[in-house]
C-alpha cells in the first residue's frame, strides 16, 4: 500500500467538502484544494442519492439545484464556476441544453466541455463542475 492512502485528507493538500446530498458509493460531494473546489458529477437525485427520474429539463434543474446547493456549502455559487463538463443521455436534448445552460451561467461563460450518448439509461443529464475562489482567480 502506498503511504499516500493512508494519509488524512488534509495532509494530501485537499479536504473533503460536507455538503446536503449523501451518496452510498465511493466519493466526496465535493473537495477542496488550492483554492478551487471539484464538485463531482450531479445527476437528478435527491439528498440521500436516490435517483430522481423526470423530463430532460426536470433533471437537469435537479442536477443544477444539487450543484447549487453543494457550491453554496462551500460559500460559494454558480458565478464562481470556472470548468463544466455536461452528461447528455440524448444528443437530441442538447439545443434543449444550451437553452437552459444559459439561465444558470452567463458570460463570460465557464470552460465546458459537453458528452452525449454516454449515461445510464437511467440518466437524462449529470454535471460535474470546478469553482474557484475569487483569491485563486487570475486578474
Amino acid at each position: 500500500m502506498d503511504s499516500n492512502d493512508t494519509q488524512p485528507a488534509s495532509e494530501r493538500g485537499w479536504q473533503p467538502i460536507p455538503g446536503p446530498i449523501s451518496s452510498h458509493l465511493p466519493f466526496s460531494a465535493a473537495v477542496e484544494a488550492n483554492g478551487f473546489v471539484f464538485v463531482s458529477g450531479q445527476a437528478s437525485v435527491d439528498e440521500q442519492g436516490a435517483i430522481v427520474s423526470g423530463d430532460f429539463e426536470q433533471e437537469m434543474r435537479r442536477s443544477m439545484e444539487n450543484v447549487r446547493r453543494i457550491l453554496a456549502s462551500a460559500g460559494l455559487n454558480l458565478g464562481d464556476v470556472v470548468r463544466v463538463t455536461s452528461y447528455v443521455h440524448d444528443p437530441a436534448h442538447v439545443p434543449q441544453y444550451n437553452v437552459l445552460y444559459r439561465e444558470y451561467f452567463s458570460a463570460p461563460f465557464p470552460a465546458r466541455t459537453t458528452i452525449t450518448s454516454c449515461l445510464s439509461p437511467a440518466l437524462k443529464f449529470e454535471i460535474d463542475v470546478i469553482a474557484a475562489r475569487r483569491s485563486s482567480r487570475a486578474g
